[in-house]
């Protein structure tokens, strides 16, 4: 009998099969080159990911691929990452999640395994007598273990594990996600800090000379060589760079108590390293091949795991139409007296199986086949449409990187002029050739220059970081 039974176990592991479909990578159309790219990074077009030819071609690292460390070199800004990695709780929930996740694969795994369990019991039984038996009174005592084990004839059991991994996986990429997105996040936060610095910076010191300016057009005024027209005129100058500093220092300590929140850290002040104007980063950036992008960002692998998941949960679904078999056996002793239940004829072994296969289920079990199937079909379309938004953001990213280094380098040149203009306007005034009118328009449109170079070198780092999230950079360690 054991041996028939341990064949018959043979047979039905050899014999079993998998239900529901194998997962197989869905086909997306992938651009050949991304739009907005500088001429010398575009690459012949392809029609399809299946067109892996443009992958074998020569390219530069893309910058989705340098270390974060690599890409910002601000001492400062690289501690400030390392704190936020460590202490944010974005990322650490997110790493709670991947626990959870391995656990759940633990106890799905647990399913294709038999159970083992053992017990012991002592029972004292008393008859009541009456007319065809007189009173009895007997006891039992029974140690016992028993055997089960439901068979993963059809898969079900190896379709769920199958899912929970993937689970697993795209809470891993989950994670990742979290994390590229917070190291974007510090770095842009960080930029912003320092952009509102340098403006702070522009502000006080036209102030302070324009409050010098105030002074000597007062001192003419006094000694008849002005009027009080140009001491108003002055004084608008003055209180135009004042109002502007109040705003300036409550938009620093707003952006620090951001700053520290996203280190983890209740609201407080924020060391500072390199100023806006010191900060390197390379005039072009290459992007590299689309076709990688879909094994570069997390957020696509994360999604593409969820799709596995949903594929495996269909043969999990369509296992239930099949016969669920199960094999039990019991083993162990009983005997009237204690000291006897280990010794003598006191031993009993029970094997057996059952076969269970529905016949009526009202529809539940069809239904669940194409619920399943529906959220496939979903995740089909969710796993599309990132990989879309994914292109699109590289796009946008390129397109505002270049262009906002375009705009930059033309506001350079525009308070180049607006600083001499200002020069110029000031040397005429002191020699009687022109009025104080010409000063404070050259003087306003230099200050409103400046302040618009410090937030054109703002945006174009920002886009920078921006271009480094979207080309999946920013997770590796």
């Amino acid at each position: 009998m054991k041996t028939l039974g341990a064949v018959l176990i043979a047979t039905l592991l050899t014999v079993g099969c998998t239900v529901g479909p194998n997962y197989k990578r869905p086909t997306v159309d992938v651009p050949g080159g991304y739009r907005g790219a500088a001429p010398s990074q575009e690459t012949p077009q392809a029609t399809s990911q299946a067109s892996e030819d443009q992958t074998k071609r020569p390219a530069a690292q893309s910058l989705g691929e340098e270390k974060w460390w690599e890409v910002f070199q601000d001492q400062q800004l690289q501690e400030l990452i390392r704190t936020a990695l460590k202490n944010n709780y974005d990322v650490n929930i997110a790493a709670a999640r991947i626990l959870k996740a391995q656990e759940q694969l633990g106890i799905t795994r647990a399913d294709q395994l038999p159970t083992l369990s053992v017990g012991a019991a002592a029972v004292n039984l008393d008859f009541p007598q009456n007319k065809f038996t007189p009173n009895t009174e007997t006891s039992a005592n029974v140690a016992v273990g028993s055997f089960n084990w439901q068979l993963d004839f059809w898969g079900k059991y190896r379709r769920a594990t199958e899912a929970a991994r993937a689970n697993l996986l795209a809470a891993r990429w989950a994670r990742e996600y979290v994390v590229s997105t917070l190291v974007s996040n510090v770095a842009a936060s960080y930029f912003e800090l320092r952009a509102l610095d340098l403006q702070l910076d522009i502000s006080k010191r036209t102030l302070a000379d324009r409050k010098e300016s105030f002074r000597l057009t007062q001192t003419l005024a006094d000694g008849g060589a002005g009027t009080m027209i140009d001491v108003r005129q002055a004084e608008q100058l003055v209180a135009t760079a004042a109002e502007n500093i109040p705003d300036l220092e409550r938009r620093i300590e707003q952006q620090e108590n951001y700053l520290s929140t996203l280190l983890g850290n209740n609201p407080g002040p924020i060391t500072r390293g390199l100023p806006l104007t010191e900060q390197p980063h390379a005039p072009e950036v290459p992007a590299g091949l689309p076709s990688d992008l879909l094994e570069r960002r997390p957020d696509v692998r994360q999604t593409e795991q969820q799709l596995i998941a949903a594929n495996a949960q269909i043969g999990v679904a369509k296992a239930a139409y099949y016969p669920n078999i199960s094999l039990t056996g019991n083993a162990g002793y009983a005997s009237s007296a204690l000291t006897s239940l280990f010794t003598g004829p006191a031993g009993l072994w029970a094997f057996g199986g059952t076969l269970m296969q529905p016949i009526f289920s009202g529809g539940r079990i069809k239904s669940g086949v194409r619920y399943s199937e529906a959220q496939k079909q979903e995740m089909l379309l969710v796993y599309r449409q990132t990989i879309q938004q994914a292109f699109r953001g590289v796009s946008d990213s390129l397109v505002a990187y270049h262009k906002d280094r375009e705009f930059r380098e033309y506001q350079q040149q525009l308070t180049d002029a607006a600083q001499d203009a200002a020069r110029l306007s000031e040397a005429r005034y002191a020699g009687g050739r022109a009025s104080y009118l010409e000063v404070l328009t050259n003087e306003t449109n230099y200050f409103t220059a400046e302040l618009g170079l410090a937030q054109a070198r703002l945006n174009e780092l920002v886009a920078l970081v921006d271009l480094y999230r979207n080309l999946g950079g920013g997770w590796q360690s």
